[in-house]
């Protein structure tokens, strides 16, 4: 939504707003039925590839690796360089619940920096918080790793793990989101989707409206 890829009877559609039987809603031009099944997927993403759905530069895009559902969209974003558990769904709800921060869900990262393991000092300073450019940034957690630091945050802006990790000397060589919320990545390799089931849900604290049995895990293309 905050890309302007939904639009509801011809107006930009925001966080929040409900969609009235009869509307006209579409993702990025397509229609879609809001009276569907809603499904909802996990993928592995690889790094390489990028999450809006037209890439100007013509770069491979992370719906390319999910099955072709209308009005399928990604929940958030990872930037092309990044990797891991990344969501897309029909459902506007989900994205909702787990985009606007009065929810409260968080997001996990396992980071590997070139200087290797931050010390306890820039660790402290990432919890407490650090300036960007686009305001304060602030890690809820920042507990050391092999190589680098697992880090916990609750919003999501671009490249926000990357640029606080600069803040305090340190850059980014590899970048992994391993949860959504209560949602951990386990399993699949990169590439690799499945659809989400009860358990998913239970573990995200979202009960969708009808949603449909989980399939089989499927390898990446």
């Amino acid at each position: 939504m905050r890309a302007g890829r939904v639009v509801i009877d011809g107006e930009r559609a925001t966080l929040g707003q409900r969609v009235t039987p009869g509307a006209d809603l579409r993702v990025d031009g397509k229609p879609v039925h809001v009276d569907a099944e809603q499904r909802t997927f996990m993928l592995h993403k690889p790094r390489g590839v990028v999450t809006t759905a037209n890439d100007e530069r013509g770069r491979g895009s992370v719906l390319a690796l999910l099955p072709d559902v209308p009005g399928l969209h990604t929940i958030g974003r990872l930037d092309r360089d990044s990797e891991g558990l990344l969501l897309a769904t029909t459902d506007g709800e989900l994205t909702l619940r787990l985009t606007h921060p009065r929810y409260g869900h968080t997001k996990t990262y396992r980071v590997w920096c070139e200087r290797g393991t931050p010390v306890p000092e820039a660790l402290a300073a990432l919890r407490r918080g650090v300036a960007l450019d686009d305001g304060p940034a602030r890690a809820l957690a920042a507990r050391p790793a092999e190589d680098g630091v697992v880090i916990v945050l609750g919003e999501g802006r671009s490249h926000q793990v990357r640029r606080m990790l600069e803040v305090v000397g340190h850059r980014v060589t590899r970048l992994v989101r391993t949860h959504v919320g209560g949602l951990p990545l386990a399993g699949l390799e990169p590439g690799a989707w499945r659809e989400l089931g009860p358990k998913d849900f239970e573990r995200l604290g979202y009960v969708p409206q009808g949603p449909k049995p989980a399939r089989a895990p499927r390898r990446e293309r």
